[in-house]
Parts: structure tokens; C-alpha cells; sequence
């Protein structure tokens, strides 16, 4: 007979990771798909996809290997789809590149050759091209406060004061509060909001600007910002996660899944320390119901992420950035950590987030891209004439 109490404590764990997780990204991902192509249904529909996926991928992980994986969406890939957006590829064209990304997760898991290439490109290079990637979207809600201060003055206020007293719910707070005052102050007609997604598959189109410019970057965030740093936490609570599996199970997900708007799937970083530290379960060996729960939560948002998706879209576009913003902050903070934490890549790194900052996308290429072209490239000049390992 099951024990409630011996579950409360993994119940609660998986609500607030889950909770939590969905209000700080959701915003940043629909603009991401919406920046990507995609309509109004096919973004709702999309999402709602992506919710029961991971969800059940959540659910399966957890409860075969007995502890407490986490599967989630790429946020910093979902920032990636809009810098993209200026390049104007079609949604068809960005679906071809969601199954190339997939298809590069799920060899990463059979061939560890293609982590060795990775793991090659120092890592604040990587993480220098994602702090300038998402420098506008985190500099957005300080520009969104002059138009709109009524709603960004205290949403600021109180994101500022939960990250003195409770960091971890600084955004989540914020970006629930700033839609609570949206519909205070700007009522959203509810005649346009669905109730339910339209079932709609796109049939991929290759591009090989989408390709170099979606694909590539969206698939090196997605590891380096979401499943090293994932599989580092994990071990952190004496979890040794089984890499190759559940690399195949994301990868595989996205591939199947791109044709309805699947863009990423992923290990989770934040939600994984909340379902694995000892808040979770006393003993470790239970806390894998969390994800088990955490999924389940997952589930049942999918089953009313359209009318969510639906009141988000009729919000204005720039409020949905600045909410997006307050996500991204944490992570923009750790991005330049890694930046500047090594003397001798520190040059590439800064040339990386300059360029990748600037938005240029010469060719029809974008500026992630780029950024980490330019990184690499200044790296290996300095290395030039240098004595192997100095």
C-alpha cells in the first residue's frame, strides 16, 4: 500500500521544479517558435507537443534508472530561434533544421566522437556565443520600462527584492506577475483565444542557411548550456546519469517530433538540482519520484498550454521579450562567468560575444554562427607558435 507522506515531499519537488521552470521559459519559447515561422496554432499546438513529450520522456527516464532525470525544453535554444528570426527562413525551412539538431543530439549518444569535437571548442567560446546572442532579450526589460511602466516598474521590484530573499523564484514570480498585470491593465479580448491546438505537421525543408545558422548553434547551446551542465549537477547528488540512452531518447524525440514544431529537448540543469537535492527525499534512492511527478505536472500543463499560448500572443510583443528577459538574466550572469573565467581564451571569448552581440548575418547567416567562427578563429591564431600545453 502506497504511503502518501513518503511521496509529499517528491510531489512538491516535482510541482515547484516543473512550475517554476514552465512560467520563467514559456514566454521565451513561443516568441522563439513565433520568431521561427510559425502561427498562432502552430506554436500552441507545438508547445502542448513539447509538454507531453517531455513529460512522458521524464516519466520513462526516471522510472527505468531509478532517479530523478529531468527533461525539458533548450530556453537558451529558444532565445537562439529568435535572434535567428531576423533571417526571415519559414517555418518549414526551421523544422529542417529542429530534425538536423535532433538527428546531432541522437549521434552524440551513439558516437562519442562527435563530443570529443565539442568538447574541443574551449568552453567560453561556447558560452561567450550565447551571452551575445541573448544580450538584447536580457537588456529588454529595462528598455520595455519607459513604454510600459505601469507593468515592468513593479514587476522590476519584486524580481529584484525575490533576488535578495528567494533567487530561485525571482523569475518565475516576475514573469507571472507581469502577465497578472497585462491583463489588469491591457485586457486581452478572449475571443481569440484557442481552447484547443490544431494538429498541424510541416513537412521539413533544408536550408543550408538554416542549417549553419539554426541547427549548428541550436545544437551546441543545447549541449553546452543545458546537458554537460545537467549531467555536472546530477552527478553533484551522486546521480551518474546514463548518457547514451537518454541522449538517444531527446535526440530521437526531436528528430520524430521536428514536423510539429519539436525544437530541443534536453537534460534539465535548474529543474534537475530541485527533483535531486535532499529537499526532494530524504533518501536519494526515492528521489526519482520528483521527475516521476515533475512529468505528470508536465502532462496536465499540455493539456491547457493553448489557451495559455493564446492569451501570451495577444500580449504585446515587446512585453513577451522583457518577461522572456527577466528568464535569461541567470543565465547571461553564468555565460560571462565563463567568459571571463580563463586568461588565456579571454580575447576569443570577448570577440565571440561581440560578434554574436552585433546580429550580423552576412549571406544570409546568422550571427551565432558567426560568433563562434570568429571565437574559434582568434583562439587558434593566439595558439599559434605557442609550446604545446602552455
Amino acid at each position: 500500500m502506497l504511503d502518501f507522506r513518503d511521496h509529499k515531499a517528491p510531489i512538491l519537488a516535482g510541482l515547484v521544479a516543473s512550475a517554476t521552470g514552465t512560467a520563467a521559459s514559456l514566454g521565451l519559447v513561443i516568441a522563439g517558435l513565433t520568431a521561427a515561422g510559425a502561427s498562432k496554432s502552430q506554436v500552441a499546438f507545438a508547445v502542448a507537443a513539447i509538454f507531453a513529450a517531455y513529460g512522458v520522456l521524464s516519466i520513462a527516464l526516471s522510472a527505468k534508472y531509478r532517479m530523478p532525470i529531468s527533461i525539458v525544453w533548450s530556453t537558451p535554444g529558444a532565445a537562439m530561434l529568435i535572434s535567428a528570426g531576423v533571417l526571415h527562413l519559414g517555418f518549414a525551412a526551421s523544422v529542417g533544421a529542429f530534425l538536423v539538431t535532433g538527428l546531432l543530439l541522437a549521434i552524440t549518444g551513439l558516437s562519442p566522437k562527435l563530443g570529443q569535437v565539442l568538447s574541443a571548442i574551449p568552453k567560453p567560446i561556447a558560452n561567450a556565443m550565447l551571452a551575445g546572442v541573448i544580450l538584447n532579450f536580457c537588456v529588454s526589460p529595462f528598455q520595455a520600462v519607459v513604454q510600459y511602466p505601469m507593468v515592468l516598474v513593479p514587476v522590476l521590484v519584486a524580481w529584484l527584492v525575490l533576488t535578495r530573499i528567494a533567487p530561485l523564484w525571482a523569475a518565475p514570480v516576475a514573469i507571472v506577475l507581469s502577465y497578472t498585470l497585462i491583463a489588469v491593465l491591457m485586457p486581452v479580448n478572449l475571443a481569440q483565444v484557442t481552447w484547443w491546438p490544431t494538429a498541424s505537421i510541416v513537412a521539413p525543408q533544408f536550408e543550408w542557411q538554416a542549417i549553419i545558422s539554426v541547427a549548428i548553434p541550436l545544437y551546441l547551446v543545447t549541449m553546452a548550456s543545458q546537458n554537460i551542465p545537467g549531467v555536472a549537477i546530477m552527478k553533484s547528488f551522486g546521480f551518474e546519469v546514463p548518457f547514451r540512452p537518454t541522449m538517444l531518447a531527446t535526440g530521437l524525440t526531436t528528430l520524430f517530433g521536428s514536423v510539429i514544431g519539436i525544437f530541443a529537448l534536453n537534460l534539465a540543469a535548474i529543474t534537475a538540482a530541485l527533483n535531486a537535492n535532499e529537499q526532494a527525499h530524504r533518501n536519494p534512492a526515492r528521489r526519482w519520484l520528483a521527475s516521476v511527478w515533475g512529468g505528470v505536472v508536465y502532462i496536465l500543463i499540455a493539456v491547457v498550454a493553448a489557451p495559455v499560448v493564446a492569451y501570451v500572443l495577444e500580449t504585446p510583443h515587446v512585453l513577451i521579450l522583457a518577461a522572456s528577459g527577466l528568464a535569461l538574466i541567470g543565465t547571461m550572469g553564468g555565460a560571462l562567468r565563463e567568459v571571463t573565467a580563463s586568461e588565456d581564451v579571454r580575447v576569443p571569448a570577448v570577440v565571440a560575444f561581440l560578434v554574436g552581440a552585433s546580429g550580423i548575418a552576412p549571406w544570409g547567416v546568422g550571427a551565432a554562427f558567426w560568433a563562434l567562427a570568429a571565437g574559434v578563429l582568434v583562439w587558434r591564431v593566439q595558439a599559434l607558435g605557442k609550446p604545446k600545453g602552455e
